[in-house]
């Protein structure tokens, strides 16, 4: 049986350190590099990796916290924060029964969930400016009244 075939169901794999960990931390090395050199962003999916609960558990220490988390709502929860290493986002899916769905490393200035979508900044644009246009119309007529 592999380890990916266990997952994570609290078994004998789920407690033992296979040093995925510092294989991951190896691979969140070099995409940091090249997203200072070029600015490109890279994700490594947790979730597809034959890691133990253990295993997750160091990356996570090892890693650290650092200033900025995000929570989002919608379709379920999501925890977003950045490590102790600046443009290293661990980023987790939660399913409506708060188990984890999705879980990645995201190698970026800022994480692709936390960036809005062109086509959402658009819209926001024109009710804006049809607010203002609302606003600046009415601000006219009391004071023309």
């Amino acid at each position: 049986m592999s380890p990916r075939d266990v997952g994570h169901d609290g078994g004998q794999f789920a407690q033992v350190s296979t040093g995925m960990a510092h294989a991951v931390e190896r691979e969140i090395g070099q995409h940091l590099l090249a997203l200072a050199h070029d600015g490109t962003e890279a994700a490594i999916d947790l979730r597809s990796i034959p890691m133990s609960d253990a295993d997750r558990a160091e990356l996570e220490e090892s890693l650290g916290r650092g200033e900025v988390s995000a929570t989002l709502d919608a379709m379920g929860r999501s925890d977003i924060w950045e490590t102790a290493h600046a443009g290293v986002w661990w980023v987790r899916h939660f399913g409506t029964e708060g188990q984890v769905m999705a879980e990645r490393i995201e190698i970026a200035r800022v994480p692709d969930i936390l960036r809005a979508d062109p086509a959402d900044v658009e819209a926001a644009a024109i009710r804006l400016g049809r607010a203002r246009d609302f606003i600046d119309a009415h601000a006219d007529s009391v004071a023309g009244g």
